[in-house]
């Protein structure tokens, strides 16, 4: 089969490598029709995450067509056309039981933490991902579900993560009614996380970031106000100045390792890998929001220590909430407010990319070029 294939940092590339196999009897194997980079697998692109090897493919959004199952799985058929969550979960451990599904403990050897994630580095099992034309799929009996027959392709591709994240993100806000949110990242997960956070009962919400044009999407797409941190000498002044001097209810950092803003925490973390990811974002949440307020993490950071300001988030009597999205758990909600017309994923969507121009997805989504947003990646047996 054709795969995207990791060949170092910003080095990728598309390959022959031996199609999956049916390796347990609760496998899958799917012939993968829609993908999608995200903003995570670029800090895989950019060398940031640890144990990231030479070889792997990426992708951890996906949808495609059930082509054979293990003799043990009994949900799935060949030809059922399938979601695929990116947590890779066995639905019956201690964390499972408990719907912690992204921090399953049968499915990572590194499971002190995170649990399996499709494409994601050895550090969260060393799965291959689904930015190739199959994938192998574990305990197909627990991930996968069937795509309704209501549901367009590029909404369904968008729930396996960013839709799921970015909600999650608002949920974990615990957003009350008329309350202030401030979204730090108008990425797919921001967006969505602002769009989310009317839902919630948010009275105001103030999306952050300096690219106009993402700025401009999130007026459109989440009918939010925008704050352009460049335009400003220090951006939590300013959003204490537009929150009545007190700051925001909630926070939700939807950036997370790669975050501008601050030189110092940026070239200590994205060029000499000296932490786990420049917490530039999570720091202006923590200065920005007011005494008591709840802070969302959705951010991905690494594994390593970061410059946080703890003793600030802990004197102001900071509630912060943080997790990967166990996104199973979030389909029945959001299938209705999709169907509904209340979240519009697929409206994120600014590039259509065939799997073998990856590379050129790649650099498009990473150096912010062409009004790039979403980018999803079409295989050629699609």
């Amino acid at each position: 089969m054709r795969a995207m294939v990791y060949r170092g940092p910003y080095r990728v590339r598309v390959e022959e490598k031996e199609l999956p196999r049916i390796e347990h009897p609760n496998d899958a194997i799917v012939r993968v029709t829609l993908a999608a980079i995200c903003g995570s697998d670029l800090h895989l692109y950019h060398g940031l995450m640890p144990d990231t090897r030479v070889g792997m493919t990426f992708g951890h959004e996906f949808i495609g067509v059930v082509e054979s199952v293990g003799s043990s799985v009994q949900s799935l058929r060949p030809g059922d056309r399938v979601m695929v969550p990116f947590n890779i979960s066995c639905g019956s451990c201690f964390y499972c039981a408990r719907g912690m599904l992204a921090n399953c403990h049968n499915v990572n050897p590194n499971a002190t933490a995170v649990g399996g994630i499709y494409g994601y580095s050895h550090t969260t099992g060393g799965y291959d991902g689904g930015q190739a034309e199959y994938v192998r799929v574990p305990f197909a009996d627990v991930g996968p579900t069937v795509i309704p027959d209501w549901m367009h392709d590029e909404d369904a591709v968008l729930l396996t993560d960013a839709t799921a994240t970015g909600y999650f993100g608002a949920q974990l806000g615990d957003i009350r009614e008329g309350d202030v949110v401030v979204v730090f990242g108008a990425g797919p997960v921001g967006l969505v996380a602002a769009q989310s956070a009317w839902l919630m009962g948010a009275g105001r919400v103030i999306v952050v970031d300096h690219l106009d044009y993402r700025l401009e999407k999130a007026k459109t797409f989440a009918h939010a106000e925008t704050v352009n941190f460049t335009e400003h000498d220090d951006v939590v002044v300013h959003l204490k100045r537009i929150t009545d001097h007190l700051g925001a209810d909630v926070a939700i950092d939807a950036v997370g390792a790669e975050a501008d803003g601050n030189l110092r925490q940026h070239v200590a973390a994205a060029k000499l890998k000296l932490q786990g990811g420049s917490a530039v974002a999570l720091n202006w949440a923590i200065d920005s929001v007011r005494k008591g307020a709840t802070i969302s993490v959705m951010g991905a950071y690494g594994p390593i220590p970061n410059s946080v300001k703890f003793g600030d988030a802990m004197n102001k009597g900071l509630t912060l909430r943080m997790n990967q999205c166990p996104v199973k758990r979030q389909w029945p909600r959001l299938f209705e407010h999709v169907r509904n017309g209340y979240l519009t994923p697929r409206d994120l969507v600014t590039h259509r990319i065939p799997l073998e121009h990856i590379a050129e997805g790649y650099h498009i989504f990473s150096s912010k070029l062409d009004e790039c947003i979403k980018p999803l990646v079409v295989p050629t047996t699609a």
